[in-house]
């Protein structure tokens, strides 16, 4: 039944979100993080409008929107998300978009900057793309397929959904966040607003990739407190809150529960920050892992290794803090076995492989999860993300789009 479901814009559509500046930043305390968000939010809600789509934009930049049910009886709410901001890993200022129409397996040179080479001995999955259109930055920049794939496959079904009334359907909902790239994503979302049962986040790679698990998160910080003297007379004196800050970073261990040493269902311990001066220093910390109680291990390992540490500085202390941040979302979802079921039938009926794995990582999903909305996530079509040289396929962009709809007459089917 694919051939019934036409996506004749996305390309089009996903150029005009990816050439939007939308780089979250991390060290601003507004909401959103960033006021140029906004301008793609207001694209969003405009081109819904357009569509004849009820929606609503708010000062925090998300964008809800709602498609009523079509038929007269019960069928379960769904809401489909993706995210607006892009990542301050790498620029995403005066991105270009470049379509690589009926791509035949040749290397990709960024004309912006020729070094930068995408290739299928780098990404292997590029042997399986011949004949499909890659579109790809410029080589200055990041694409913004995390998340602008997502973003472009949730319009262009909702928009068939909404020109093609002959597709039965219970109510949709459309949610699209800021700042979710800092751990914000869904820190202002009225759940309420949303209005429905499950949910799914287009927040994937691979094509056929579903996920329905993720990491568990909390977040560490140490504040050391040592004590300054003037250098010419110290023996015996200072305790460099310098020295203490790095040798607590240099025991952590290397060879396992580290991001570098670790993979599958390994988590990890890792510093993703440290400021210091001689006589005060503090180091940022994220813990990792699918079991959620190994948390608490990790965090005593940090615990320790700053008891061990601070006894070298007689006179010197330490503070740590812990603040959780999100929760495997399997923990939730097990407990509602349809929202897996019916997105991997979808998949496997759009004639894709379905791919299950986890994300080494967390999604909006994780805590929508957790604040009533159960969502995994599903595939947009994103490859080597937060990087010049990520991609995306246009054909699986549309698949991802196919897959929605088809989630939606599924619930419809299974509540009849």
């Amino acid at each position: 039944m694919s051939e019934i479901y036409s996506f004749p814009t996305t390309a089009e559509r996903f150029i005009r979100y990816a050439k939007i500046d939308t780089t979250a930043d991390p060290l601003s305390n507004s909401y959103p993080s960033s006021e140029k968000q906004k301008n793609l939010s207001q694209l969003l809600y405009n081109e819904l409008i357009q569509a004849g789509i009820q929606s609503e934009i708010n000062e925090y930049g998300y964008v809800y929107s709602w498609i009523k049910s079509n038929v007269d009886f019960p069928v379960p709410g769904i809401c489909f998300c993706a995210h607006i901001d892009t990542a301050p890993d790498c620029s995403g200022t005066d991105v270009k978009p470049i379509l690589h129409s009926n791509y035949h397996l040749q290397n990709i040179i960024l004309p912006d900057d020729n070094q930068i080479v995408i290739s299928s001995e780098e990404f292997e999955i590029l042997k399986t793309k011949k004949g499909e259109d890659i579109i790809t930055a410029s080589g200055l920049t990041l694409l913004g397929a995390d998340d602008k794939s997502g973003i472009t496959a949730i319009m262009e079904a909702a928009i068939f959904i909404q020109n093609n009334p002959q597709i039965k359907h219970g109510d949709i909902s459309l949610l699209f966040t800021t700042d979710e790239e800092i751990g914000r994503g869904v820190d202002k979302v009225n759940i309420h607003k949303i209005g429905a049962k499950f949910g799914y986040t287009l927040d994937g790679g691979e094509k056929g990739s579903f996920e329905d698990e993720t990491f568990s998160a909390d977040a560490c910080t140490i504040t050391i407190q040592g004590i300054a003297t003037h250098p010419g007379y110290a023996k015996n004196k200072m305790k460099n809150a310098i020295k203490i800050a790095s040798e607590i970073i240099s025991i952590l261990p290397k060879g396992y529960l580290s991001p570098e040493s670790t993979q599958d269902n390994e988590g990890f311990v890792h510093p993703t920050r440290l400021v210091a001066e001689l006589d005060k220093a503090s180091i940022d910390f994220i813990i990792r892992d699918f079991d959620t109680v190994k948390l608490d291990e990790y965090y005593q390992t940090i615990v320790e290794i700053c008891n061990q540490t601070i006894k070298n500085y007689p006179g010197s202390s330490y503070n740590i803090s812990r603040r959780e941040q999100y929760r495997n979302m399997k923990e939730i979802l097990k407990q509602h076995p349809i929202v897996t079921r019916i997105a991997e039938e979808a998949i496997l009926e759009a004639g894709i492989d379905l791919k299950k794995g986890k994300i080494r990582g967390g999604t909006d999903g994780s805590r929508l999860s957790f604040m009533g909305l159960p969502c995994p996530n599903i595939f947009a079509g994103e490859h080597a993300i937060h990087s010049k040289k990520e991609w995306v396929s246009v054909q699986d962009m549309n698949k991802s789009a196919e897959v929605i709809v088809r989630i939606l007459q599924k619930f419809e089917q299974t509540s009849r």
